[in-house]
């Protein structure tokens, strides 16, 4: 992918490309298996997701999973159609490594393949049109989302299907009411994060502004039989070590990257969440959960 320009409520869960406003100095071996146990974290929201699909997209020959960091789903595509080849597309190479290492132990390593460059223009290095082509919050990094929606159109076969993930709801890890600061901080956070993913989208080059309304634009784009659903993942208190230091890792960056922007209330309240030697802290609360969903929208290109 071209831009990683992750707010991390809007972006925490991709399948997998980097954190951060500066992607061309991130050390992507470094960040690889964080994004990883990220993603896997998911996975069961992925698999009901990647079931929906299935139920309409029967045997497809290739499927491509357009912006697929360390292959966490395209690994998921390989086990949910046996059948079917798989190409991870990606702008990180070392990414792409870990997919393919993914896929070899999974046992699908013979019919899967990487591509590396930026959406959507690396599309047309593809040898064969796609029967489906997956996007999980890729498309929102590239200025011009229709044409970017056009440019994956133009990559299917007819009757093949193109599915974003796309929106949804703010992720909650706590109560409103956690027993300092303000009640309500993380209903807070997420309007910093709206306004951040504005700034991020209105920086991109060749911005266009667009009503998100992901039906109508993939619609625009050719499609038809347009259809959305959106996936629960709910990992209730008390949460496995993983899903915790994924909240930590969050709302770390979170700090990181919006604390500017929260009043200093919040920012304080912030600071002691994410201090591991806090009692109160994200690192030891029992009340701590994972309640996240997520939004696929998909069409299909006329026969």
């Amino acid at each position: 992918m071209a831009h990683h320009h992750h707010a991390p409520g809007h972006d925490e869960h991709r399948s997998g490309n980097a954190h951060g406003h500066d992607h061309e100095h991130l050390d992507w071996a470094e960040l690889a298996p964080l994004l990883e146990s990220q993603a896997e974290l998911f996975t069961p929201l992925y698999e009901h997701a990647l079931a929906w699909l299935a139920k309409e997209v029967t045997e497809p020959g290739l499927i491509v999973d357009a912006g697929s960091g360390p292959g966490v789903i395209s690994g998921l595509f390989a086990e949910t159609f046996p059948g079917a080849r798989i190409v991870a597309v990606d702008g990180s190479e070392p990414l792409l490594e870990r997919a393919r290492a993914r896929a070899g132990r999974l046992g699908a390593g013979d019919r899967f393949a990487t591509l590396t460059g930026d959406m959507p223009g690396v599309l047309a290095e593809l040898d064969y049109p796609a029967d489906l082509l997956w996007a999980s919050r890729s498309i929102h990094h590239l200025g011009d989302q229709g044409a970017a929606l056009a440019a994956c159109v133009e990559r299917l076969a007819p009757g093949g299907t193109l599915a974003v993930m796309e929106g949804g709801l703010p992720s909650r890890f706590l109560p409103r009411d956690i027993g300092f600061g303000r009640p309500g901080l993380q209903a807070r956070i997420g309007a910093v994060e709206e306004d951040w993913f504005s700034r991020m989208r209105e920086e991109l080059p060749g911005s266009v502004a667009q009503v998100e309304d992901w039906p109508a634009l993939l619609t625009a784009a050719g499609l038809h039989h347009t259809r959305s659903r959106t996936f629960l993942l709910d990992l209730p208190a008390p949460v496995p070590d993983r899903a915790r230091a994924y909240v930590v890792e969050s709302l770390t960056r979170t700090r990181d990257m919006l604390g500017e922007y929260l009043d200093p209330d919040d920012r304080a309240t912030l600071d002691r969440l994410v201090d591991p030697d806090d009692p109160a802290s994200v690192h030891h609360r029992p009340d701590l959960f994972v309640l996240a969903a997520h939004t696929v929208h998909s069409g299909v290109r006329p026969v």
